[in-house]
């Protein structure tokens, strides 16, 4: 079991070590922007591409936080007009669920994928965590480069 200070400091040490891991590798819009892999800006309110991993399950999705129901509605809407691209950029087909909760109890959509077992705390998973992230984050920026114009009108 890890205390609260050694579970932060193994997470934080995985998502720098993933960062410089992927760092080299340019974003869809070229070498003219640098990409913060690891956290991923939309540039839409209360909407992310979240990665998240714990000692059970790693997890990749676009998460939907708007506090309006109706607008989070719209976008969810949006992104299941999108669905057949999303699906072909990443190559797999993910769970989407209109009406999900947060970890705090929030109300949110989500269109994700997850990976288990799997623990960020065993420094030698951090490859297989790395392989499940990296190309679907980039997969993600790729769709994302191309779909985003389609949410301007939500903006």
């Amino acid at each position: 079991m890890y205390t609260r200070e050694q579970a932060s400091r193994a997470r934080q040490a995985f998502w720098t070590a993933f960062g410089q891991y992927l760092a080299p590798h340019p974003g869809s819009e070229g070498l003219k922007v640098k990409v913060n892999w690891a956290n991923y800006k939309t540039g839409f309110r209360g909407l992310y591409f979240q990665m998240y991993a714990d000692n059970k399950e790693a997890f990749i999705g676009i998460v939907m936080k708007q506090t309006d129901p109706d607008l989070r509605a719209l976008f969810y809407e949006q992104f299941e007009e999108l669905k057949p691209v999303l699906h072909s950029c990443l190559n797999e087909q993910w769970r989407w669920e209109a009406e999900a909760s947060g970890e705090h109890g929030q109300p949110q959509s989500r269109i994700y994928t997850t990976l288990s077992p799997v623990s960020i705390f065993r420094q030698e998973e951090w490859p297989q965590l790395i392989s499940f992230f990296k190309p679907r984050i980039i997969a993600l920026d790729e769709f994302w480069s191309m779909g985003k114009y389609h949410f301007e009108p939500l903006r």
